[in-house]
């Protein structure tokens, strides 16, 4: 199922997936008016890692998340309303 990217007042996003994920990590940063490079540096990730992320790559750690988040019932729904 493709994931579209909402508007910002018009729906939730729903994390199902790596590329749910990482549309939603984007939105947010720009939101929050940061470029990749400055909320890298505020979170102590790399740069590169985070730019992997927002492209929706499935990471080790992002697909146990999932797994878990999957064997738990749990859905993760983020609201894009500013």
């Amino acid at each position: 199922m493709k994931t579209q990217n909402p508007s910002p007042k018009s729906r939730p996003f729903r994390v199902r997936n790596a590329q749910d994920l990482g549309l939603a990590i984007k939105h947010f940063r720009m939101q929050a008016g940061l470029t990749q490079a400055e909320l890298a540096e505020r979170s102590g990730l790399h740069r590169s890692y985070l730019a992997s992320l927002e492209g929706g790559r499935v990471t080790e750690a992002v697909d146990r998340l999932m797994t878990l988040f999957n064997e738990l019932g749990v859905r993760i729904t983020l609201n894009s309303e500013e």
